[in-house]
């Protein structure tokens, strides 16, 4: 049973992982002051570079869009994976060994390492298949993405190879890199005879299919001579790494754009993926050999961020029966995404590669245009099953579209569709209002929608027991993660606004332009990069400074509550200031620890440090003073000339500290 990871191996993992060289994989990172790098921003479009990462203290901060969080967070949203699947590969990455809660237990050792061992094999094999398309023997390979539009550049875009004819080609390959049979036998790439295993794939072209995080995990091979007796397509068979219903071709290549455009284009096989792709269509995918179901949806819906705020799923189908068939078999499914859902099918029956072949990239952009709601077409479908042309053709037509019609989740929608299947059927509106008003009543209650006892759904478009529109990956309140940072409310020059859920009254963001304000964040700035100069008598005086901008004075009431026993290991230091603070001012948190020290040099940054504390700490002697003068002012020096002589002691000291701190700095 897996089981909750401790909270101590957490911050382990977070602590030992080097969040730069982390971030390097995914983004190009360049030097921007002490300790400081940016590079441009892997969850927005941007030409500039904003995104920023402090190594030191473990965080990144986009100045762009706000995204912000730790290498834990980073991991989760750009592999589009949980926060437990996260920190396991974070652990895994470092060596480390992860225990659990409550008595419960992640994968072994030995787990890891037979996992691992499959995922090599698999990497020696993709790039023994993609050696081969380069061969003399693979010239039929070649030819068959020649004639379909790819070339040399495409197959290496898309990691095509080729199996070589023979029986144990890979076999010696894998033999020769140190794999036992027992291991091969795991990996689904070899059969068993009477003589032992030999290659599974054989003259065929070869398409790596790899998970969302890009490690090839099976392979796909199309036929390409007539004496394979064979399927035209042969893929992996299920195993530890490769279950077809999980998998999604194409989804390590399209999981940015997806996640960016708020699009799924769902193809049939692995060249309408590189037709689309190449054709301007970076969202495509398509499945391995199975229909588009249940687990397929969990995938989409974590990268669309499946929330109800927009997002589409676009399916694309040859226009004969078949196609049909998966088109209405995709509409069962329909209720439990929340993105609106979508058909594109080529009037002529020609499929995304054929259609670039004949009319080129633009044909294929124009398909993908062309979409039309699903429910339309599942209606559509619905009728061409009837003769119209009878009165009792129409009736039948009715009892059975109009359940249809009250399964549009969209109440303000289904109206209109009403309507337009009125017009289809050539019937009054009032009548096939009627009958969609009827169907929708017994979806809510539960019952068979259809005369036949099909399934119902709800107006709300979740069936029972299906899905809920829960959050996605990275958002806030997920475990350990402190919060999705897109920014704050309230303008400011190069910054993004909160957003309008974490808006308190009480924590806009400070006014850039109001000098106390700014002299309040230098020094929270400097705290939370560098809390080793508030030690000894500097921490008092810090402890005791008096913040006025209430953002700002929740930041400084949390350092002040988190004391400086971990201020030694700058990033257990602001993680665990992440968890003192209100949530909404969580990506504020981030952003100053995060956001560069105008100094270049180690020696540049202790200046610059002592200086800012210096200037908060005359600034608190500036306010101390003006009290204390009008309490003097207000004294009557005659009736109490003893308040009057220690009022003007305090301020002569005052004076004297303030000048002390002028000259230190």
């Amino acid at each position: 049973m897996a089981g909750l990871i401790k909270r101590e191996d957490i911050d382990e993992v977070r602590q030992r992982t080097d969040i730069k060289e982390v971030i390097d994989g995914y983004v190009t990172l360049k030097g921007a002051g002490l300790g400081s790098y940016k590079g441009l921003c892997p969850f927005h479009d941007e030409r500039s570079p904003s995104f920023t990462v402090r190594p030191q203290v473990g965080r990144y901060h986009c100045f762009g869009c706000g995204e912000d969080g730790d290498v834990i967070s980073f991991v989760q949203k750009l592999d589009h994976i949980s926060f437990h699947e996260a920190v396991e590969k974070l652990a895994h990455r470092i060596g480390f060994e992860l225990h659990y809660e409550d008595g419960g237990s992640g994968p072994n050792r030995e787990d890891i390492g037979r996992r691992q061992r499959l995922l090599d094999a698999h990497k020696v094999a993709d790039e023994f298949f993609r050696s081969q398309l380069l061969t003399p023997g693979a010239a039929e390979g070649r030819n068959f993405l020649y004639g379909r539009g790819f070339d040399r550049a495409a197959a290496e875009q898309f990691g095509v190879g080729y199996a070589p004819q023979g029986w144990d080609a890979l076999l010696k390959h894998l033999r020769g890199r140190g794999y036992t049979d027992a291991e091969l036998k795991l990996t689904g790439m070899f059969s068993e005879g009477n003589r032992g295993i030999y290659d599974r794939f054989r003259g065929r072209l070869i398409w790596p299919i790899r998970d969302i995080a890009g490690d090839t995990i099976g392979f796909g091979a199309r036929k390409l001579y007539e004496d394979d007796q064979g399927p035209k397509y042969l893929n992996t068979p299920e195993t530890a790494l490769y279950k077809k219903s999980q998998v999604l071709y194409g989804i390590d290549l399209a999981k940015r754009n997806i996640a960016k455009d708020r699009q799924l284009v769902v193809v049939e096989g692995y060249t309408d993926v590189m037709a689309c792709h190449l054709a301007g269509i970076p969202t495509a995918v398509a499945t391995c050999g199975t229909a588009f179901g249940t687990d397929h949806i969990k995938i989409a819906r974590r990268l669309l961020s499946d929330d109800g705020s927009g997002g589409e799923v676009i399916f694309t189908f040859d226009g004969d029966a078949a196609g049909q068939k998966a088109a209405l078999r995709a509409f069962e499914e329909d209720q439990r995404f929340v993105a609106q859902t979508f058909v594109a099918v080529e009037p002529s029956g020609a499929d995304p590669c054929e259609l670039r072949q004949s009319k080129g990239d633009s044909a294929v952009r124009d398909l993908i245009g062309s979409r039309r709601p699903l429910f339309e077409f599942a209606i559509r479908a619905t009728l061409k099953r009837h003769n119209l042309d009878t009165v009792e053709g129409r009736i039948a037509a009715l009892r059975e579209s109009a359940p249809v019609v009250a399964q549009i989740r969209d109440a303000g929608i289904r109206p209109a569709y009403a309507r337009e299947l009125a017009g289809w059927l050539g019937m009054p509106v009032e009548e096939v209002s009627r009958a969609v008003g009827v169907a929708t009543k017994r979806a809510a209650q539960g019952a068979p929608a259809t005369p036949g006892g099909g399934p119902g759904r709800s107006q709300g478009g979740a069936q029972a027991g299906g899905p809920s529109t829960g959050h996605g990956p990275g958002q806030a309140g997920a475990p350990g993660h402190a919060g999705s940072g897109r920014g704050y409310a309230g303008p400011g020059p190069g910054v993004a606004p909160l957003p309008a859920s974490a808006v308190l009254p009480s924590f806009n963001r400070p006014d850039p332009r109001d000098p106390v304000a700014a002299m309040e964040r230098q020094a929270l700035e400097v705290a939370l990069q560098e809390p080793g100069m508030l030690e000894g008598e500097t921490w008092q005086r810090f402890s005791e400074a008096r913040f006025s901008t209430p953002a700002y004075l929740a930041i400084h009431e949390a350092i002040r509550a988190t004391g400086l026993g971990s201020a030694g290991d700058p990033v257990r230091w602001v993680e665990q200031l992440l968890q003192e603070v209100p949530e909404p001012l969580r990506p504020l948190v981030s952003e100053l620890a995060v956001v560069p020290l105008p100094a270049n040099t180690p020696e540049g940054v202790l200046r610059y440090c002592r200086d800012i504390l210096a200037r908060l700490f005359e600034l608190q002697i500036t306010r101390v003073k003006a009290e204390k003068m009008g309490q003097l002012q207000r004294l009557d020096a005659s009736a109490d000339p003893e308040e009057f002589q220690r009022l003007n002691r305090e301020l002569m000291q005052l004076e004297m500290q303030r000048r002390s701190l002028r000259s230190d700095a």
